[in-house]
């Protein structure tokens, strides 16, 4: 994870806790995830952000780790999300609960069969979830990692790599415009 390593020296010091936060998670992976998971939901995490500096940097620190059907499965977590985490807020922020029987019709035909298990490809789905803020989302994501029986700890670890690298993001920008 070389080229996060350069990018995390470039943080000022205010943001000393995201920069410690961000290189525990490099350099300390609790065993939660496997290796392969911790890459793909850094990467998904990335890629929401949005921000390209952070994309490429992890881009390049996680391909080792991952082969095409993880990549493909990140980016299709990465864009179905994208679309579910928009529709599925509105439902369960809206004040009228007609809203959440209607059919969505929205084509979601990857969830089915994402070209990963599909506990890896809910946890891509989380980390992405979680950035977009889509509580209903993250609510149906950690259903289906209980069922998978994936442990708390894990659906945690997601959690926090999602949190940090939006956190990093955050940091990058302010430091882009200031």
């Amino acid at each position: 994870m070389h080229n996060l390593a350069t990018l995390l020296e470039t943080i000022p010091d205010y943001a000393k806790d995201i920069k410690l936060n961000m290189a525990s998670l490099l350099n300390n992976n609790d065993g939660h995830l496997t290796a392969q998971q911790m890459a793909g939901v850094l990467y998904a995490s990335a890629l929401t952000t949005q921000y390209q500096p952070l994309i490429k940097a992890v881009t390049q620190s996680v391909e080792p780790m991952l082969d095409e059907q993880h990549i493909f499965a990140v980016k299709a977590a990465t864009a179905i999300m994208a679309m579910n985490n928009i529709y599925y807020r509105f439902t369960h922020l809206v004040s009228d609960p007609v809203y959440t029987t209607l059919p969505a019709r929205l084509r979601m035909n990857v969830m089915a069969n994402p070209g990963v298990d599909k506990l890896t490809f809910e946890l891509y789905s989380m980390a992405v979830s979680v950035i977009n803020g889509c509580g209903k989302c993250m609510d149906t994501h950690a259903v289906a990692l209980e069922q998978q029986e994936l442990a708390k700890e894990s659906v945690q670890a997601c959690v926090r790599i999602a949190a940090v690298v939006n956190g990093l993001a955050q940091v990058l920008i302010m430091e882009e415009v200031s």
